[in-house]
């Protein structure tokens, strides 16, 4: 306020100012006396007038800056809580990582900008069997252990969902069969390393089984689930804790 008061004092004194001047100026020009009438009519008139009009332009100036200063502000706190509901509505609330609606939608975003890549089928073995032994609380702790197992296998740049309750997803954007392999096979030892005691000191191993597909240019996101399952069911077919990868489809496929 006393800022607003500053300025609109300082405007009056300069319309003051201005009006003496004009007055010296115009009213002997006119063949009028400069009676003491006419010095406190150049310099009354113009202090009031001017000082309660800037005032109150300024007043309203600042109240107009304020208010768009907080509409920004609300602006801002909107745009970053629609940020944070979109990101909680598009993650696993366990993981943190892509539910299985928003993987897809990355797959398909990512095959429409590369034709190269592979997709990983990823599932815990015998995770029913840990949940009924030590309940699901100590359930969820070994399926998060494995989630951060996974994410220590990939690359960065690749996408990573939970597409079911122990069933993971990787899209290895760019990768070539050799490499898919090898991540593939990196991702089985990590989760092969971890050392999970839920009670005592009692160790209970974790393993995880497998599938995989090397994209075609032609081969849909329904084809490369379907071929990739086709890997999994095989891996755990032939005893789990195995990583399967198949070159990619035919373009009949």
């Amino acid at each position: 306020m006393s800022r607003i008061f500053l300025k609109a004092a300082a405007v009056a004194f300069a319309s003051v100012a201005v009006s003496l001047l004009l007055t010296l100026i115009v009213v002997p020009a006119m063949g009028f006396p400069m009676s003491r009438t006419v010095w406190l009519a150049s310099t009354v008139c113009p202090l009031v007038l001017a000082w309660a009009a800037s005032a109150s332009s300024f007043w309203q100036s600042d109240r107009l800056q304020n208010a768009h200063r907080e509409l920004a502000r609300a602006h801002a706190q909107l745009a970053a809580a629609h940020r944070r509901l979109s990101d909680k509505a598009s993650r696993d609330d366990m993981t943190g990582m892509l539910n299985r609606e928003t993987f897809f939608a990355a797959l398909d975003g990512s095959r429409r900008k590369s034709d190269r890549g592979a997709l990983l089928i990823i599932d815990a073995d015998h995770f029913k069997r840990i949940n009924d032994s030590y309940g699901h609380l100590t359930g969820d702790e070994a399926l998060l252990l494995i989630a951060g197992a996974i994410e220590r296998g990939i690359r960065s740049g690749d996408v990573l969902g939970r597409i079911g309750g122990e069933e993971f997803a990787a899209f290895l954007v760019g990768a070539s069969e050799p490499e898919a392999k090898h991540i593939a096979e990196r991702i089985r030892r990590e989760v092969e390393l971890i050392r999970f005691r839920p009670i005592d000191e009692r160790t209970v191993p974790l393993t995880v089984s497998i599938g995989g597909i090397s994209c075609g240019e032609s081969a849909t996101v329904s084809d490369l689930m379907r071929a990739a399952d086709r890997r999994l069911y095989e891996a755990k077919n032939r005893g789990r804790n195995l990583s399967i990868l198949d070159r990619e489809l035919p373009e009949a496929a």
